[in-house]
């Protein structure tokens, strides 16, 4: 699975999109692009906590409830969104408070793209 032009693909949508990354269970971006000129609003060990806790959110309890497909919170200065890759990753993307639905189902239109890119290449 090719995560590193995936988040590519998706900054390269929009100008709106701040950050987009794909973090494994250790917290750490393994894969990700931030625009340029955006300035980070945590630290590198915030972010990792703040990474930790968005693995957990999709965790072993998660699917008890249903397999989930993404979650979004809207906050003063960014919109978040969080997307399970399989058991063991989730990208996790940041948007301009201003951006507005278009963009967002842009992304995840690309993102279910890719799902099917994926399960498709993983059958042949």
């Amino acid at each position: 699975m090719d995560y590193d032009k995936l988040s590519k693909d998706i900054l390269d949508l929009d100008s709106k999109i701040r950050f987009v990354g794909v973090c494994a269970d250790s917290g750490e971006t393994r894969y990700g692009y931030q625009r340029e000129g955006v300035k980070n609003m945590l630290s590198h060990d915030e972010s990792k906590k703040s990474n930790l806790q968005a693995m957990t959110r999709w965790g072993p309890l998660a699917t008890k409830i249903c397999r989930g497909r993404h979650t979004m919170a809207e906050d003063e200065k960014i919109k978040r969104m969080t997307i399970p890759l399989g058991i063991d990753h989730v990208m996790l993307i940041t948007t301009e408070v201003t951006a507005n639905l278009e963009i967002i189902n842009n992304i995840l239109k690309r993102l279910e793209n890719w799902r099917d890119e994926n399960v498709l290449s993983a059958v042949l």
